[in-house]
């Protein structure tokens, strides 16, 4: 839960070419539709600087993908070609602007300029002026990053940022803690979140680790870390059965909480991914708890056992290695692959592990998960007084205390720094 904290500050101090929708992905660039060869009159000078100049005019954001080619072209027509050292892993912003650069190769200069000023005129041209806004049904939240809606018992909290794939913004997180507050008095039965566009959620907006606070970034990653443990708390605690409707990609902390979902329908086209060791970040939302008890554990083979042991029948070096660890003869590679190793998991592999409940195709997915879930809120209240299909809640409560004690037991003694986080 402190994936927050550990990349403020490596991302505090880097200056942010607007939002890469999550800084967990970083956006492929579509080939650009350059002029080559072309006998037209050039683009001047002057025709660079007033293109420039409509950018800084345009009021609604143009997207990630756009805002890269505009500088990648902006450069190599000012400066030629990618001429700086590629940036590290970990500076996502910075790469990616380089990629974009670096991928235009030895475009001349003038060329660069004419595609720059032709990409803004087109641009220019077919933005039209916002509609207006349509009021807001009864019982709806109307506009915004996030739309919620109550209709036939069912309290639905949507990711409204299709441009951004639906990437989760601080005022987003403030905003979905809200939500599920009033949700939890409210008398709908179920609550379910999902995405609108192609994606479900690509995670968190890299806006959220550059908006640094007079005091430093040091209080931006303690306020963002107090944030997520809050924000992951009004899941656990919370008092009905929650769905995730998953419409299209999952990425990052959109991923690791649905472990403390009660159902988690996908569509076929969703896939799931936490790359979260290649960034040298560690998983939030209690996912490296809760992923190992949904996949369960993989067995160790006698053969392998055998063939490193010899015939005695003795311990593998590996299984002594795990028990060394507290781990004994349980081995959860299936959730290590995955939060340790970045592995993205498709609709149907996250099923077969465990992750997701049910996969529909994606042509009749709404249709079939809501009609679904509208039948599941006419079933009579269970024992415990609440309708719906599943007793809730379940003790998360009790879950999060037993994984703070086993994090207590097993970290201190390595990193007595993390020591006093861990029991806080």
């Amino acid at each position: 839960m402190t994936t927050m904290a550990q990349v403020i500050c490596g991302l505090a101090r880097r200056w942010c070419f607007g939002a890469l929708g999550s800084p967990l992905q970083v956006p492929c660039l579509q080939a650009l539709p350059l002029h080559l060869g072309r006998t037209a009159t050039r683009a001047s000078q002057r025709d660079l600087e007033n293109a420039v100049h409509q950018v800084k005019l345009w009021k609604k954001d143009p997207g990630n993908e756009v805002k890269l080619k505009l500088y990648a072209l902006y450069k190599q027509a000012t400066e030629g070609p990618c001429n700086l050292p590629k940036p590290g892993m970990m500076d996502l912003v910075n790469k990616a602007k380089w990629d974009a650069w670096s991928a235009l190769g030895s475009l001349p200069k003038e060329t660069a300029r004419e595609n720059y000023v032709d990409l803004v005129s087109s641009l220019s041209a077919a933005s039209e002026p916002p509609s207006p806004a349509k009021p807001a049904a009864d019982g709806e939240q109307a506009g915004g990053d996030l739309v919620v809606t109550s209709e036939n018992h069912i309290t639905t909290i949507t990711f409204n940022r299709p441009a951004k794939k639906n990437a989760i913004t601080t005022q987003m997180y403030q905003d979905i803690m809200l939500a599920l507050q009033a949700a939890s008095k409210d008398d709908s039965v179920l609550t379910v979140l999902t995405g609108n566009g192609e994606y479900y959620c690509s995670g968190n907006d890299l806006t959220n680790f550059t908006d640094i606070p007079p005091e430093g970034p040091e209080e931006k990653a303690r306020t963002n870390a107090i944030l997520l443990r809050e924000f992951v708390d009004c899941f656990i605690d919370f008092p009905k059965p929650l769905v995730a409707v998953v419409n299209g990609p999952a990425v990052g902390i959109s991923v690791t909480l649905l472990g403390l979902f009660d159902l988690v329908y996908a569509s076929d086209r969703a896939t799931f991914h936490t790359p979260f060791g290649p960034l040298g970040l560690s998983p939030e939302g209690c996912s490296s708890y809760t992923f190992p008890k949904m996949m369960g554990p993989s067995k160790l083979s006698r053969t392998k056992v055998g063939s490193r042991a010899g015939e005695g029948g003795c311990q593998s070096q590996a299984t002594v290695s795990l028990q060394g660890r507290g781990l004994g003869q349980l081995v959860f590679l299936k959730a290590a692959e995955m939060l340790i190793f970045g592995r993205k998991l498709t609709a149907q592999e996250a099923c077969a592990q465990g992750l997701v409940t049910e996969v529909f195709p994606d042509s009749t997915f709404q249709k079939e998960v809501w009609t679904r879930l509208r039948a599941y809120t006419k079933l009579p209240p269970n024992h415990s007084g609440h309708h719906g299909a599943v007793p809730s809640p379940r003790n998360f409560n009790f879950y999060a205390q037993l994984l703070r004690d086993v994090c207590s037991r097993a970290a201190c003694p390595r990193a007595p720094h993390h020591g006093a986080c861990i029991e806080s």
